[in-house]
């Protein structure tokens, strides 16, 4: 009785005054006020408030409606055919739309209704996938910045080949947590790259010197997420260093330096065709000649090679003392161990980085002192 009376006030009440009938009406019907006949009734009058000529009432509609499980699916997708403030907020809140209705209203929205799909904070897997598939950038950027977002593998891997050139999506990209590490080291090496065809920064610090710091940020890249790496991705980044040359005796020394043994470990398995189990062994309680047949199996040099056979010993013997060898210690005694033996270019060049890296550590640590005493001053 009472949603006939507010059907056959508002024939005659303006535009304002139907917008709070509106609402009202809807707010009681998803606070469930109505008995079994008036409910039907109040379903049938928001169906013909959906033909009001003033935006103000279907907007209020949907704002009664929009977060509510209770929302009849006609009603629904009635306000998604609206103008855009209407049909946005129902289409990112609503929680009566499946996982295909918002694929197939993705794939028929405009820009705006696309944007508001990619923003709600259910979006499934199934969902992310579609918009990664065909939506276009500012949809990608809602999505990416949205941390509700269920982003999976394929998704993450599909969005890196769409807009690997796209410095703000990249960004986000490399923002989320989830993302694949072989997909990140991708990413990375699409910023190295980019960097390194810049002709401003070659004309501004030389084509020699640009090569250089290319190479050094790709290895530092290459070690964060080296150290990063999550047990499960590890053997794929592995992989994918491999394949992209990363895996270079400078790389190993330094995965040594920093004491992660597990993904030299595995690095030196997938290089010499070996299993991680009986290489991780072998540089855990392996003799030095094992050690030694180990490292010629991956076709380093001898003279390299005894380096690396004494770092695998000095970090052995470390590890024995503490859980995480300290790095500074470590480059500092390998340096005076091997101080005499330093005669060949590539000998001397992989000293050079590890003096480097000592160096490096030193100021790092200098900096973390001089830090604290400001600390405990203040």
């Amino acid at each position: 009785m009472i949603v006939k009376k507010i059907l056959h006030w508002t024939s005659t009440a303006n535009a304002r005054d139907r917008a709070r009938a509106a609402h009202a009406l809807a707010r009681a019907y998803v606070s469930r006020r109505f008995e079994n006949e008036d409910e039907k009734a109040a379903v049938a009058a928001m169906a013909f408030l959906l033909d009001d000529p003033s935006p103000l009432v279907r907007f209020a509609l949907a704002r009664a409606l929009a977060c509510s499980p209770r929302t009849p699916r006609a009603i629904a997708f009635a306000l998604v055919r609206d103008r855009l403030d209407t049909a946005g907020l129902v289409l990112c809140c609503s929680p009566v739309f499946r996982d295909a209705d918002l694929v197939d209203l993705f794939a028929d929205g405009c820009r705006g209704r696309r944007q508001a799909i990619a923003m709600r904070n259910d979006l499934s897997f199934t969902v992310c996938a579609a918009i990664a598939e065909v939506g276009e950038r500012s949809s990608i950027v809602c999505m990416l910045e949205n941390r509700k977002a269920r982003i999976g593998t394929v998704a993450f891997v599909r969005l890196a080949e769409r807009f690997r050139d796209d410095r703000k999506v990249r960004s986000l990209l490399l923002d989320r947590q989830g993302l694949p590490m072989h997909v990140r080291c991708e990413l990375i090496e699409r910023v190295s790259t980019t960097l390194s065809q810049s002709p401003w920064l070659s004309a501004l610090i030389g084509k020699k010197r640009m090569s250089q710091v290319t190479q050094n940020a790709s290895l530092d890249a290459a070690l964060t997420l080296a150290g990063r790496v999550r047990p499960g991705e590890m053997e794929q980044l592995v992989e994918h260093f491999r394949d992209k040359g990363l895996l270079t005796t400078t790389f190993l020394m330094n995965l040594l330096c920093v004491g992660n043994i597990d993904f030299f470990a595995s690095s030196i398995a997938k290089i010499s065709d070996s299993d991680f189990v009986r290489v991780r062994s072998i540089l855990v309680d392996g003799r030095k000649t094992s050690i030694q047949a180990l490292y010629r199996s991956c076709s380093i040099g001898p003279e390299i090679c005894e380096v690396f056979v004494e770092a695998t010993l000095l970090w052995r013997n470390a590890s024995r003392n503490r859980n995480i060898p300290d790095t500074l210690e470590f480059t500092e005694l390998l340096m005076d161990r091997l101080a005499d033996r330093v005669k060949s270019r590539p000998v001397s060049d992989l000293m050079s980085m590890v003096e480097g890296y000592n160096l490096e550590f030193k100021y790092q640590s200098a900096k973390a002192y001089a830090r604290s005493i400001v600390d405990q001053a203040a």
